[in-house]
């Protein structure tokens, strides 16, 4: 053990001697390194937390995780030289950022989620305010992450002082090994187990207390009667601000998501792929099915959708179809309408879409009881891996029933090299039909579809259906496009198309090719 009244190396200023702990110096430094380790898994939590809220809210997670990740490095090397001025005081310092830093990481969460709730918009894209908010808890969070190393370098010098590359080298395994672990934990343990909301709290609770046992354990002796009562205040107020929050956890959710959703939520389930949410369906209230806080189905006005993607497609040979997505079981009913059907394969990436279309009565009803027709078959996939072991030519119709093509999500099934998977699945004769955005409100996404489905050696006719903005509802406003652009394709030539669905010219031309390396939308 270091003698308590040793003093501090020659040409070192006091605030350096070395810290009188109660433990053997070996000791002193695990307990150190496993702080470091501790909270550097904590730190990567909060950065892949709000990767993943921003991702699932916004939509673009590579937008997202670029602006989190740069913001957060960026901060991070500000933070390490505001802690310079911090090294004096190095054990208090260090307890305070931990404790500041625990209660903002495990609200994060929560915070974004309450004003994406009650201010967010329905087009897909935030308004100003949650999106300063993601860039401040981004700026806030890794200024506070950085701060750690230049304060945990201090101590453990102050420990057992040895070369300054020995030291670095010991802390930043502990902080790498640390981030692999809390890497590791966000997607297989916290975000199934307790979700986005309780995991960050937890992880919030897990940071203040190895950061408050590490200052007012180890490091009590530095500190003055005065910063330890106010340290344990702030540790004890943060667990509880943490601990009052876990508690009301479901009541926040339940109050958000009427916020978002509306009152009359039937079904909320978050499953491995995506959240689910159903809405009305009773009491002569459409039905309105949600994926990821997008509208996918409107019992308003689907059956237009989903005549246009259907119809045009199954005109000519169609015993022999495939849906892509479309686990809802609507676009499987507009097929078994087509008399001469005999087989219909449907590839959906997320087997609870299709157990909520079997058992919920109000979406079963609304897609004609279609699982119960013995043509009609289920196979839980990705569609693009589906299609690189699907056999060649075994298919009259393909169905594209995919989320919108600027979802990041859906970039590769929108790409040339998936519509050439679907091309090499048709039969001769046969058809491709894609879902391909709003062409009023977005042309440039709608045209470079069409491009990219001619590069894959398919002949294309475009078209659209006439959307119905829905009247505004508690407050929230339409949610359904002006329009649905559909792209009708063949590899022997231009398939046949009513001129009265046609999209009118003028057509966008120069647009580059959207392929897996090099997403266009």
């Amino acid at each position: 053990m270091i003698d308590p009244h040793a003093p501090a190396p020659p040409g070192a200023p006091p605030w350096r001697a070395p810290a009188r702990i109660p433990v053997r110096q070996a000791t002193g430094r695990f307990l150190v390194l496993a702080g470091v380790f501790v909270c550097a898994a904590c730190g990567l939590v909060y950065e892949l937390e709000l990767i993943a809220l921003a991702s699932y809210l916004i939509g673009d997670s590579v937008t997202q995780a670029s602006v989190v990740l740069s913001v957060m490095v960026f901060a991070m090397g500000i933070g390490s030289l505001a802690a310079k001025r911090l090294r004096r005081h190095a054990a208090a310092g260090f307890g305070a950022v931990e404790a500041i830093l625990a209660l903002f990481g495990g609200c994060s969460a929560m915070a974004l989620y309450a004003v994406f709730a009650w201010t967010g918009d329905w087009g897909g894209l935030w308004a100003d305010g949650p999106r300063w908010l993601l860039v401040a808890f981004s700026l806030a969070i890794g200024l506070l992450i950085g701060a750690e190393i230049p304060l945990l370098m201090e101590l453990i010098q102050r420990i057992r002082r040895q070369d300054a590359g020995g030291a670095v080298a010991d802390l930043f395994a502990a902080d790498y090994v640390g981030a692999l672990v809390g890497g590791l934990a966000f997607p297989f343990l916290l975000l199934p187990f307790f979700g986005q909301l309780t995991g960050a709290l937890l992880t919030g609770a897990v940071n203040v207390v190895a950061g408050g046992c590490l200052v007012l354990g180890l490091f009590r002796r530095d500190l003055t009667r005065r910063a330890r009562r106010l340290l344990i205040a702030a540790n004890v107020a943060v667990l509880t601000v943490l601990a009052v929050a876990a508690a009301l956890v479901d009541d926040f959710e339940r109050a958000a998501r009427s916020a978002v959703y509306g009152r009359d939520v039937r079904v909320a389930v978050r499953t491995d792929v995506q959240e689910i949410v159903l809405t009305g369906g009773t009491e002569g209230r459409p039905l309105d099915l949600f994926i990821d806080g997008r509208l996918r189905v409107s019992g308003r006005d689907e059956r237009r959708y989903h005549q246009g993607l259907v119809g045009p497609a199954m005109n000519g040979p169609h015993a022999r179809v495939l849906i892509l997505g479309g686990g809802d079981g609507l676009a499987a009913r507009e097929v078994l309408r087509h008399p001469g059907v005999r087989h219909v394969e449907v590839v959906e990436l997320d087997a609870e879409v299709v157990q909520l279309a079997n058992r919920d009565p109000a979406l079963s009803e609304l897609n004609g009881h279609a699982y119960d027709d013995p043509r009609v078959h289920v196979t839980t996939a990705d569609a693009f891996r589906w299609l690189r072991g699907a056999p060649t030519a075994s298919y009259d119709v393909v169905i594209a029933d995919l989320p919108d093509p600027g979802i990041t999500a859906s970039t590769k099934l929108y790409s040339q090299e998936f519509y050439g998977l679907a091309r090499r699945v048709l039969a001769d004769g046969g058809r491709l039909s894609v879902h391909a955005g709003p062409v009023d409100s977005r042309p440039d996404v709608f045209w470079t579809v069409e491009t990219t489905i001619r590069a894959a050696g398919l002949h294309t006719a475009p078209h659209r259906v006439p959307g119905h903005v829905s009247a505004p509802t508690a407050g929230r406003p339409g949610r359904t496009p002006d329009d649905w652009g559909f792209v009708l394709a063949a590899p022997g030539g231009t398939p046949p198309l009513d001129r009265a669905v046609r999209v009118p010219a003028p057509r966008m031309t120069g647009l580059p090719v959207s392929t897996l390396v090099h997403p266009r939308y």
